[in-house]
Parts: structure tokens; C-alpha cells; sequence
């Protein structure tokens, strides 16, 4: 493999910077939002599965009723 000198290292990594597609503020904001409305929505998800297990498990056991 060769050798790449510091100098043309920097210049590869501008020249594949410049190649990648920012996100808009607009983007950026949206995606945000989702990610707090999935993170929500799994977290009662699990809070649901929880409580139904917790009941579950009781119920088997004869500690529920």
C-alpha cells in the first residue's frame, strides 16, 4: 500500500467532504422531532410490555389476583 503524505491526505478528505449532502436546518429539525416521538412511543411501548409481564409472572407464580 503507498504512502500518503499529510498535505495530500487533507486535500482526499476535502475533495470527499465536499461530495457529501448536508441536511437542510429544516431536515435536520424534522429528524430530531421524529427521533423524540419514536423514542417516546418505544418507551411506553415498553412500559405496557412491562406491566403485562409483571402481571403475567405474578399471576403464575400466585402472588398476583
Amino acid at each position: 500500500m503507498a504512502k500518503t503524505s499529510p498535505f495530500e491526505f487533507v486535500q482526499q478528505v476535502r475533495r470527499e467532504t465536499s461530495k457529501v449532502t448536508w441536511p437542510t436546518r429544516k431536515e435536520t429539525g424534522v429528524t430530531t422531532l421524529m427521533v423524540f416521538i419514536m423514542v417516546a412511543l418505544a418507551s411506553v411501548f415498553f412500559a405496557v410490555v412491562d406491566v403485562v409481564l409483571q402481571f403475567g409472572i405474578g399471576f403464575l407464580l400466585g402472588a398476583g389476583g
